[in-house]
C-alpha cells in the first residue's frame, strides 16, 4: 500500500511518464493541464472533467497535505487510453518549475480546506509562472444518483461531520431505512487496488491495509452495521452503492463539496472558529448552498462566537434552516484521569491543516482534572518532528496529532507515546489506536456524539426535506 521504493526510482518513473506525455501533447495541440491536489478531489475532477476529453492533456498532478502521496503515478488503468503511461504525481513545491518546464497553460486547484488567502496565493504562483488558474464547481463535477442522497459537508475540517453522519445513519436505520455511506476519497496507497473499496466488517480494514486516518472514518460505520464505500472511481462506487441502499449518505472530507448531487445538503459549522465559515475554500460554498446548517459544539463555544457564526450563515444563506447542536463527551473510567500525567492525542487532519487548537481528549483531560498535560514535542520521533515543523500552530498546544499514513509513521507515533513516560493516554480519535500499535501505557478513549438542542430537530427537518424532494 505504501511507498517502499527509493527516491531515485520515483524520479526515473515520473521522468519517463512525463516524456511520453510530452511527446503526445506536442502533436495533438491540446491544452496542457496540471491539477493541484491531495489524493482525492484531484482524481475525481480528472475523472469527471478531463478524462477522455481531447481538448485537454493532463500532464501532471501535484500533491500536498498528506505525507508520502507524491512520487506515484495515476495509473493508465484509471486514466484511460489517452494516457497509456499514466500521469505522474509531484510535490506541490515544484509548481512553478513544472509550469515552466512542461509548458502548462492551465492549473486546476482541486483540494480543500484552504483559506481564501491561500487559494489566491496559489493562483498568483500559477499565473506568475505563465499559466491560467481554474476552479471546478459542483455543476462540472457532481454525479447524479438514482437514489435519494443526503450530503454532510462542513465549513472546516473537524467541525463534526462524522458524528452528524453517525446520527443520521442511526436514526434512519431505526426506521427501517437501508442507508449506505459513501466517504470522500482517501486513496493513499495502490490506486488500482483502491478503485472501489467496500467496508462492511472489520476484516475489510485489514484487507484494504487501512491507515489510522481511514480507520477513523470507516470503523464507526461498521460498528453501526452500515456499509461504507470509498476509493477512486466514484461513478462505479455510486452505482455499486445504489444496488444495496434506499438512501445514500455522502460523508465529506475536510470541507470539500459533495461528489454527488444531493437531495438534502447539510453543512456543519464550528463556533470555536468563528468567521471561518466565510473565509475558507470551499467551505463557504457549502455554507451558501446548504439546505440545513448545523451549528455544532455550542456546549464548548462562547455565546458571542455562536451568535457571530449564526449571523454570518444567515447573512449569506437566509433560506437554510439553522440547527444548534452539542458534542457531549463521555469516557469509561473517567475517575482514573484525576491526578495523572496524561498525553493527549487528537485526530490528525483536524489538528494539522484543520488548524484546530483543542479536541475531545483535551476537554476530557481538563474536565476530569488530570494533574499534567504533557508536552509531546520533546518525545517526537521521525515524521512527527516534520509535522510539528510544518504546522507552526501546534507549538502552542500540548496535543499529539494521531498521524498514521504509513507503517513507519505509525511506529513513530507508537515510539513517541512510549517515550513520553505518561501515566496514561487520552485519545480523542474515533478508533481504538491500540489495534494498530502496541503502546506501553493505558489508553482512555473519549466518545462524542451529536446532540441536537431545542427545535427544530435535525431528523424532523431532514424528513421534511426528503419528503418535499
Amino acid at each position: 500500500m505504501f511507498r517502499f521504493f527509493g527516491k531515485r526510482r520515483e524520479i526515473v518513473c515520473n521522468k519517463a511518464c512525463f516524456f511520453k506525455t510530452f511527446q503526445r501533447n506536442i502533436t495533438t495541440g491540446s491544452e496542457r493541464v496540471l491539477i493541484m491536489g491531495a489524493a482525492g478531489r484531484d482524481f475525481h475532477n480528472f475523472n469527471m472533467y478531463f478524462k477522455n476529453n481531447k481538448a485537454y492533456d493532463v500532464v501532471a498532478f501535484t500533491a500536498t497535505q498528506i505525507p508520502g502521496i507524491e512520487g506515484r503515478v495515476y495509473p493508465p488503468q484509471l486514466s484511460g487510453s489517452q494516457y497509456p503511461s499514466g500521469i505522474p504525481i509531484y510535490e506541490e513545491e515544484r509548481l512553478e518549475e513544472l509550469i515552466k518546464k512542461e509548458k502548462i497553460s492551465k492549473v486546476v486547484l482541486a483540494y480543500s480546506d484552504l483559506s481564501h488567502h491561500d487559494v489566491m496565493h496559489r493562483a498568483s504562483r500559477a499565473m506568475a509562472a505563465g499559466s491560467d488558474f481554474m476552479l471546478l464547481g459542483p455543476k462540472s463535477t457532481q454525479l447524479k444518483s438514482k437514489k435519494r442522497v443526503i450530503s454532510v459537508l462542513a465549513s472546516r475540517t473537524g467541525c463534526g461531520k462524522s458524528q452528524t453522519s453517525r446520527y443520521i445513519v442511526e436514526t434512519l436505520q431505526q426506521q427501517g431505512i437501508k442507508i449506505v455511506a459513501i466517504r470522500h476519497p482517501m486513496p493513499y496507497g495502490n490506486l488500482v487496488e483502491q478503485k472501489v473499496q467496500r467496508f462492511a466488517k472489520m476484516e475489510d480494514l485489514v484487507k484494504h491495509k487501512c491507515t489510522i486516518e481511514e480507520r477513523e472514518e470507516y470503523e464507526p460505520y461498521i460498528n453501526k452495521g452500515c456499509v461504507v464505500y470509498s476509493g477512486v472511481d466514484y461513478e462505479e462506487i455510486l452505482r455499486n452503492a445504489e444496488q444495496e441502499s434506499d438512501i445514500i449518505l455522502w460523508d465529506g472530507g475536510n470541507n470539500d463539496m459533495s461528489f454527488i448531487k444531493s437531495d438534502v445538503q447539510i453543512c456543519v459549522v464550528d463556533p470555536l472558529r468563528p468567521g471561518h465559515e466565510l473565509s475558507y475554500y470551499p467551505g463557504e460554498t457549502n455554507v451558501r448552498s446548504a439546505d440545513i446548517i448545523v451549528i455544532n459544539k455550542i456546549d464548548t463555544a462562547s455565546i458571542e462566537n455562536i451568535l457571530t457564526v449564526r449571523k454570518n450563515v444567515e447573512k449569506v444563506n437566509p433560506k437554510a434552516i439553522v440547527i444548534e447542536a452539542a458534542s457531549p463527551i463521555s469516557i469509561d473510567g473517567y475517575e482514573d484521569i484525576r491526578g495523572k500525567r496524561v498525553l493527549v492525542i487528537e485526530d490528525g487532519p483536524t489538528l494539522t491543516h484543520g488548524e484546530m487548537y483543542l479536541g475531545a481528549a483535551l476537554l476530557a483531560a481538563k474536565r476530569f482534572q488530570a494533574k499534567e498535560i504533557i508536552d509531546p514535542r520533546p518525545f517526537l520521533k521521525g515524521s512527527l518532528v516534520e509535522i510539528f515543523q510544518k504546522y507552526k500552530h501546534l507549538e502552542n498546544i500540548n496535543i499529539l496529532p494521531a498521524m498514521g499514513y504509513s507503517p513507519q509513521q505509525i511506529k513513530d507515533l507508537e515510539s513517541s507515546i512510549n517515550d513520553s513516560k505518561c501515566d496514561l493516554v487520552i485519545s480523542g480519535t474515533p478508533i481504538d489506536i491500540s489495534k494498530v500499535m502496541h503502546p506501553k501505557v493505558p489508553i482512555k478513549h473519549v466518545k462524542y456524539d451529536l446532540q441536537c438542542i431545542g427545535k427544530p430537530d435535525l431528523l424532523e427537518v431532514l424528513k421534511q426535506k426528503l419528503q418535499s424532494k
